[in-house]
């Protein structure tokens, strides 16, 4: 600690870039700061500093770390308790540029694997973004020894050393709970479970937070299922949906697409109070939507689209510019090839000549005037040969009914159990379409990605960075992923753009790889050593990264555009 002050005392008013002499470890009383990284002036990106928490000043009991999961939890809180301590600290250190930021990578709703604080054998460390003080470009030390020696002290002491065993100990607990929920539903072929009371709507378009006074969730008593889960006295209880066809109907307005989205977000695990943390969905389930625009490369759509004008190849489909139909018949494929056990998909984000084509449509249009096979006619199949299940909203087509194993309708926000209504409905008017039906190709698509898909250079130099959550700019292209909805986290983004960089310094798409074996190989690659693998410094400051599920990082593998398939 001393030394640290000493050498701002000696920079304070030189110019800006002599706060490099920084860079090193400092002790100080219960923990260790680690400065990383030193931004260039004070205007650019900012610092990375590391602060390390010995286990004896914040003793981590060992059966918070038994499990990946629990290790997970417990870190997430303290990264929460660590982000409140930022927002109300009283932080003096002003100047130019970013002077005086102090930010941690907070986390949202969901629990997410990160590198903000990492809990290991022996230790705790935190990472933090500083914003090194400046008047002008000139070094304000004085400020510096503020934000060194009382702001983030105060900070520590008012989070990770006054946080209770109790408050770590129920994070800890609720992974145990996740853990025997998602064993439950592995047992019982459920592909996802919503509890009674939970509460599903969110605020608004632009906070994931609960709805105040939203109508908790009702299970119809055919969906009805109770289980006892560890640190809960009273059984858990809720609708279970099966493996299958499941729709979702109901008038506008009533409840059918909030549902859909909080089983999209049910891949992941949400916390205590945000009235969806036990609505778990099959993790390997993706949404699927049409993507007007998009870029496709050597995708073989044959299965859903067939025989283009000017006889464009849908076996190996490329184009920088998809339409309704042919993004969403790709968004299927690809899905299936990263290994999606579940599909998601709401009416009204879906290209409607793509999901249906009724018997007056077929009889005016010949079936060889028309190359889309529409999913009606594949959804069955999907799963009765390959295992692919469907959750479905459908607000607009009754002719889905007779595919359907479940029809659940959304009634001013309550589920009611209607499939016996609509197998009657099927029985009582029968229809007259025509069905399209071909044999399916188990490997439809196994595509190979070649080394030069990863085209990171701009300029003199490699380069590769995430702009928020939606966008990654890789050398002088964009990826764009904006219509990934499952991509929720701008850190998960930023961990993608770095397994960009890792992908290309490792070579690892020379080694002539199936884009599935890619995946099994970067999934491997971070349970066994972190997301910190992905960083070109690990044992440093490894980025405020959160963990992206298979199938995003899938998703922006598939929409580069300079993307090259063997």
């Amino acid at each position: 600690m001393n030394k640290l002050q000493q050498l701002l005392k000696d920079i304070d008013g030189k110019g800006y870039k002599a706060y490099k002499s920084i860079q090193g470890s400092y002790s100080f009383h219960r923990y260790e700061i680690c400065v990383d990284y030193v931004q260039g002036d004070p205007f650019a990106s900012p610092s990375k500093i590391r602060i390390i928490i010995p286990n004896a000043y914040r003793q981590i009991k060992e059966e918070w770390k038994e499990h990946k999961q629990r290790n997970i939890y417990v870190a997430d809180h303290l990264a929460r308790t660590v982000a409140d301590a930022i927002s109300t600290a009283s932080n003096q250190s002003k100047g130019s540029g970013k002077s005086g930021l102090i930010h941690i990578d907070k986390p949202g709703q969901e629990i997410l694997e990160r590198t903000a604080v990492q809990i290991k054998d022996d230790k705790t460390v935190i990472c933090l973004s500083i914003g090194l003080p400046a008047n002008g470009r000139k070094i304000n030390g004085k400020q510096a020894e503020t934000l060194f020696l009382t702001t983030i002290p105060s900070i520590l002491r008012n989070s990770i050393f006054s946080v209770t065993d109790e408050a770590l100990e129920k994070s800890a607990q609720l992974a145990d709970q996740h853990v025997a929920i998602r064993q439950k539903m592995k047992d019982n072929n459920w592909i996802a479970f919503i509890q009674d009371g939970a509460i599903l709507p969110r605020q608004s378009g632009i906070s994931n937070k609960p709805l105040k006074q939203a109508v908790p969730f009702n299970s119809p008593e055919e969906n009805r299922v109770a289980f006892t889960i560890p640190h809960r006295e009273e059984q858990l209880t809720g609708m279970a949906i099966e493996k299958g066809i499941s729709l979702i109907v109901g008038g506008g307005y009533h409840g059918k697409s909030t549902l859909l989205e909080a089983l999209e977000r049910g891949v992941y695990h949400h916390i205590t109070g945000d009235g969806r943390e036990y609505v778990l969905t099959d993790p390997a389930a993706v949404k699927i939507r049409a993507e007007d625009g998009r870029q496709v490369t050597s995708v073989n759509i044959s299965a859903f689209i067939n025989d283009l004008p000017h006889g464009q190849d849908t076996k190996r489909f490329t184009t920088e510019n998809a339409s309704g139909s042919t993004s969403q018949a790709t968004n299927v494929v690809e899905a299936m090839e990263a290994g999606a056990s579940t599909l998601l998909i709401d009416e009204d984000t879906s290209a409607t000549n793509f999901m249906i084509r009724d018997a007056r449509m077929q009889a005016l249009v010949h079936q060889n005037k028309e190359p889309i096979t529409p999913f009606i006619d594949k959804i069955k199949q999907l799963y009765d040969q390959l295992g692919l299940s469907t959750i479905l909203v459908m607000g607009g087509s009754g002719d889905y009914f007779e595919v359907a194993d479940h029809v659940i309708m959304m009634d001013q926000y309550q589920p009611i159990n209607v499939t016996e209504q609509a197998r009657k409905i099927v029985a009582d008017y029968p229809v007259s379409r025509k069905k399209q039906i071909d044999e399916l190709d188990n490997n439809m698509n196994n595509r190979v990605f070649l080394p030069n898909s990863l085209a990171l250079q701009k300029g003199k130099k490699k380069k590769v960075q995430a702009k928020g959550r939606s966008t990654i700019m890789m050398g002088q292209s964009t990826i764009l992923l904006q219509d990934v909805e499952q991509l929720v986290d701008d850190s998960q983004t930023r961990a993608i753009a770095e397994l960009l960089r890792h992908l290309d310094a490792k070579g690892m798409l020379k080694q002539d790889r199936t884009l599935a074996t890619l995946l099994d190989d970067i999934e491997a690659l971070l349970d066994n050593k972190g997301l910190q693998a992905l960083s070109p410094f690990p044992e440093q400051h490894p980025g405020d990264l959160a963990r992206p599920r298979r199938f995003e990082m899938a998703a922006c593998l598939n929409r580069m555009r300079t993307a090259k398939i063997k």
